[in-house]
């Protein structure tokens, strides 16, 4: 069989996976931030942490829950690292430096899972499973819950309620996310991802030393890593290892986990809003973006000239011979068009078409499909900012949903798309400018900009994956990436919430012979070239000296 017909096929299977799962999935997670019903195990959690669930909150407390919870993850998760060599089960690791526990504890709680650090060679079982773990369940289920928030904005009228934050919490945890991870976790170890608290193993000697491993919880953090598009690997080498990713159905699983939940809320939202159409509208658009890009990566893996890729089938460097090049384009460009970061390969490898392509679908804003709950709530506001631009050609009122967008809902859509932006650009400037942080490149050139470029823009975007020849663990990118990563998570939510609870506040607006049909093929097209436009305008010049460069070169 050719590589190429194995990617096709590959792509095929993982399609009607997603395909088969899309109704029951999102109908699901619709009856659960629908239900009124708490579950025992909920109400022992509510009690926990004292929060009355039954209570209705507007979009300031809403976003102090969102902020209040977090600020307490940061610590905890920080205070973790920091006393890891007392805690038992640490595998010998001393101790986390601060900047780089500041970096770590940000990244995780971020939904980022960013890591400026060898796994196997930090971190000890109850920081990764006690700490990482649970970090990894618990952001997923707050970036849910802002989308679910959101989407009753558009559902709910003359009312600033949008829910419980910690109910909504709390369900994603106990209703989706743990189910879901407990039956992917067997299916990793029946693929023969490991599972153990075993310590440190000598598997090898070589001259001049040995080779050593530790064991792990791999698989049970494996699946919520994919699952909740969070990113961080047990081991450096991520969904490369073949602890953590053993074979192609690994793979092909671990991508599917990647996409079935934030593809499966566009039928949520459908569902929430009283429309299906609406949830189609939205999955028509994240579809068509994600085949576009998985289309042109394998494109450039594979078709990229010279004896040796004819030899090799395509750009094997760096890729793993299990995956192949057509695993590894799906894979590359499902985890940078979600916020999951998660790898299979190396990106600073791919050719220097491939590597923009994946910076492009971060720099998108990671919405086609997205992360768990924040693809949603990102392609939601570039719907908003599409129906305003449809409203400024015909000279009409936008409308969305029934709820008209005026200049307080466009101002904050506006703000939204401007954050991540500025942060990617701005430290990416900085870095460039001084002499240290420039330091950290491997490569110099197109390439070592684009490693610089590639950071930011993965840090800001809460994704984690990186251009492996920079070295990150250093003071100043811990804690200029630590900051991109918060302030690209909760700013954003700021204004989502923002917008939430002044469409709920609004009074629905009969559709009219003039309303723009939303749910129709025409507006799909104008938002996905809405997204690309302002994506285009917005990074074309800071491409235009990395990836595009580097591309045009070879």
């Amino acid at each position: 069989m050719s590589p190429v017909l194995a990617g096709a096929l590959q792509l095929l299977a993982l399609v009607a996976a997603l395909g088969l799962s899309y109704r029951p999935l999102g109908d699901h997670m619709a009856r659960v931030y629908s239900s009124e019903k708490h579950y025992k195990p909920e109400k022992w959690l509510y009690k926990a942490i004292g929060a009355n669930p039954n209570v209705e909150m507007r979009w300031p407390a809403y976003l102090r829950g969102v902020l209040a919870f977090s600020v307490v993850s940061v610590l905890f998760l920080y205070l973790l690292q920091r006393v890891q060599g007392s805690l038992p089960g640490s595998l010998g690791f001393v101790s986390i430096d601060p900047d780089q526990a500041f970096n770590t504890a940000a990244s995780f709680v971020a939904n980022t899972n960013w890591q400026s650090y060898y796994g196997e060679q930090a971190m000890g079982h109850v920081v990764q499973t006690g700490g990482l773990a649970v970090q990894n369940f618990v952001s997923a289920a707050v970036g849910i819950a802002v989308a679910v928030a959101l989407v009753r904005g558009f559902a709910r009228s003359r009312t600033g309620e949008l829910g419980n934050f910690w109910a909504d919490l709390v369900r994603g945890v106990v209703r989706i996310l743990l189910p879901i991870s407990v039956v992917g976790a067997l299916v990793l170890v029946a693929c023969g991802a490991i599972q153990n608290f075993s310590g440190i193993h000598e598997v090898g000697q070589f001259a001049g030393g040995s080779q050593q491993w530790n064991g792990g919880a791999v698989a049970s953090q494996e699946v919520i890593k994919e699952l909740g598009t969070n990113g961080g690997g047990y081991f450096n080498a991520n969904s490369a290892h073949p602890f953590e990713n053993p074979n192609g159905l690994s793979n092909l699983f671990e991508i599917y986990l990647i996409l079935v939940i934030p593809f499966a809320l566009t039928r949520t939202f459908g569902r929430m809003v009283g429309s299906i159409k609406q949830g189609y509208a939205i999955l028509a658009t994240m579809g068509v973006i994600w085949l576009a890009f998985v289309g042109l990566m394998m494109w450039t893996e594979f078709a990229h000239p010279g004896p040796a890729f004819d030899l090799a089938g395509g750009a094997m460097e760096g890729k793993e011979t299990r995956f192949g090049i057509g695993g590894s384009s799906i894979f590359a460009v499902s985890t940078t068009l979600t916020s999951t970061g998660a790898v299979n390969s190396f990106h600073s490898s791919f050719t220097g078409f491939g590597g923009g392509i994946a910076m492009l679908g971060m720099q998108l804003g990671e919405i086609a499909p997205g992360g768990v709950g924040s693809g949603l709530y990102g392609m939601l506001i570039m719907a908003v900012i599409a129906v305003f631009i449809a409203g400024l050609m015909v000279g009409r009122t936008p409308e969305y949903l029934g709820k008209k967008i005026g200049t307080r809902e466009i101002t904050y859509a506006a703000c939204y798309i401007l954050v991540t932006p500025a942060l990617v650009l701005c430290f990416t400037a900085a870095a460039m400018a001084l002499d240290t942080p420039a330091d950290s490149r491997t490569n110099t050139g197109a390439h070592g900009f684009s490693e610089i470029l590639y950071a930011y823009t993965s840090g800001a975007n809460n994704n984690g994956s990186a251009f492996a020849g920079l070295n990150a663990d250093t003071q100043w990118f811990n804690t200029t990436i630590g900051i991109a990563m918060l302030l690209g998570r909760f700013l954003p939510m700021v204004f989502v919430l923002a917008l939430a609870g002044s469409l709920a506040e609004q009074t629905p607006v009969p559709e009219t012979a003039g309303t723009l049909r939303t749910e129709k093929p025409l507006f799909t097209g104008l938002l996905v070239g809405t997204i690309m436009i302002i994506a285009g305008l917005t990074y074309f010049p800071a491409l235009a000296l990395g990836p595009l460069a580097e591309g045009l070169a070879a």
